[in-house]
């Protein structure tokens, strides 16, 4: 080892350990915004504004895709961070940890994502644009 790879490696631990320490507290904020969220929902079940629910449902679902992403993106960014750095074991254990935490986390990404854009409302068909004749010889359209 040279002394250029080791002053490289000296310097770069302690920003890989402030990205560590942003992420958990990114992964603590997210948790607690989510059981905050989740606390609301059941206070609100007990009272009868059901549009305040649907609120709470949506937010519950933003929260959760946060959550998710800030769990999957951390260590990729540590990860990416750390090799600049020339830190490759380092990089390598958070690349590995990115892949495990991101296959759990994807399916709740894409649930909570469905939960924010919901189907449109089924709509009743109106009255039709033409006129439509009635049998018995009785009809109501203009001119005829």
């Amino acid at each position: 080892m040279t002394s250029e790879t080791v002053g490289a490696g000296r310097r770069g631990g302690p920003v890989v350990g402030l990205l560590v320490l942003v992420w958990v507290c990114g992964l603590i904020a997210a948790a607690v915004w989510w059981v905050g969220i989740g606390l609301e929902q059941w206070n609100a079940s007990y009272g009868d504004q059901p549009g305040e629910l649907a609120d709470l449902k949506r937010r519950a679902s933003l929260a959760l895709l946060v959550a998710a992403l800030v769990a999957a993106v951390g260590p990729a960014v540590i990860a990416l961070v750390a090799y600049r750095l020339r830190l490759v074991r380092t990089a390598v254990v958070f690349l590995v940890l990115t892949v495990v935490i991101a296959v759990p986390a994807v399916p709740f990404a894409v649930l909570a994502g469905r939960d924010l854009d919901p189907a449109p409302p089924a709509t009743t068909p109106g009255p039709p644009g033409h006129c439509v004749e009635h049998s018995g010889g009785d009809t109501r359209c203009p001119g005829g």
